[in-house]
């Protein structure tokens, strides 16, 4: 009696210590990340796609990776998430690569380069010509460990109160502009600030901007820029496509199992073709919307964007001689452009 007794405290002790085994080690794979965004959930594309990683990591992972999503200046202001999530405060940021200028002089480049390439080229050098492994390379000195998450169409250059008929008009403006554009627009006399998008439309109204650029249509109709300027100006001469990116504390990276990785970087593809699908998709209607509240849509001169490609040019040296970063990387980018352009005059219509 006293021997089936034990044998059988014994069975139960066994089964609840491969119970709680069991346990343990679905709990230690199960993920749950705190992402701050440099962008609303509502807004489309720059809100929406990061807002899609959320359902879409947990669609895939059944459940067992979960992050989640938190608006701007919840966790932390669009432009700290760089330090919070190299320092591990936050685990990862929703944001572009092109906001830590002041801090790595080559990461504009992995988020958009002005007189750049479109897309398909852009993608093209970022996976198969070393654009993403250099990014690596020089984000994992900081613990953070960059995906590319979203690629959005052209982009407007600028919203103004008044039409502006040549260069020597914006000598002077006050104007919110982003990465390596807002270079260019300093060398030929404008007055520019980086300021995240959900402060940029107070700033236009009560007078602390003259101008601005943002993003493309559809998403500068969705933030009331027209309510303010209602001159409209193309092409996006400094943006012609825009990679958005997932900024993963390093630590918590290498933490994940090669299938958590591999999940979290499917996500990051599909988000890839959503977000040039769709950018491409509703630029259209936008413009109509925008046309009938009575916004002027301009193209800018030829002599302009000559003008601002000089400056551009310029502003390349001189960050080639200020930095080594930014000249390997630029280094890469030009050699893979100019071996690209002989399929792109072969292939594509003019």
């Amino acid at each position: 009696m006293k021997t089936s007794k034990i044998l059988g405290l014994a069975t139960a002790a066994a089964a609840l210590a491969v119970t709680t085994f069991a346990s343990g080690e679905a709990d230690a794979q199960r993920v749950r990340w705190k992402m701050a965004s440099a962008f609303p959930s509502s807004l489309v594309q720059l809100g929406t796609l990061g807002k899609g990683v959320e359902e879409k990591i947990e669609a895939i992972s059944g459940g067992e990776f979960r992050i989640r999503f938190y608006e701007p200046k919840a966790l932390v202001p669009p432009l700290e998430t760089w330090d919070a999530v190299s320092q591990g405060s936050i685990d990862a940021a929703w944001t572009a690569a092109g906001y830590w200028a002041g801090k790595i002089k080559a990461s504009p480049l992995f988020t958009a380069v002005p007189f750049g390439p479109a897309a398909p080229e852009y993608l093209a050098w970022m996976y198969y010509g070393g654009g993403l492994e250099l990014w690596q390379e020089i984000a994992h000195r900081s613990n953070i460990h960059p995906i590319p998450c979203g690629i959005i169409a052209p982009e407007a250059s600028g919203w103004f109160r008044e039409e502006i008929k040549s260069i020597d008009e914006l000598v002077g403006l006050k104007m919110r502009f982003f990465g390596l554009g807002a270079r260019v627009m300093e060398k030929i006399g404008v007055s520019t600030q980086l300021i995240a998008g959900g402060d940029i439309y107070p700033a236009l109204e009560l007078g602390s901007i003259d101008a601005t650029e943002f993003s493309m249509p559809a998403i500068d109709l969705n933030l009331g820029f027209y309510q303010v300027a209602k001159h409209y100006y193309f092409p996006g001469w400094h943006q012609q496509s825009s990679i958005l990116e997932i900024e993963v504390n390093l630590d918590k990276w290498k933490a994940l199992t090669d299938q958590q990785r591999a999940q979290l970087e499917m996500v990051c593809g599909d988000n890839m073709r959503e977000g040039l699908a769709e950018g491409e998709a509703i630029q259209w209607k936008a413009i109509q919307t925008l046309e009938e509240k009575g916004v002027q849509i301009h193209r800018w001169p030829q002599e302009v964007l000559d003008t601002l490609e000089k400056a551009w040019n310029e502003v390349v040296e001189e960050l080639r001689q200020e930095d080594e970063d930014f000249a390997r990387v630029w280094e890469s980018l030009s050699t893979f452009r100019a071996n690209y352009a002989t399929w792109k005059e072969l292939a594509y219509l003019k």
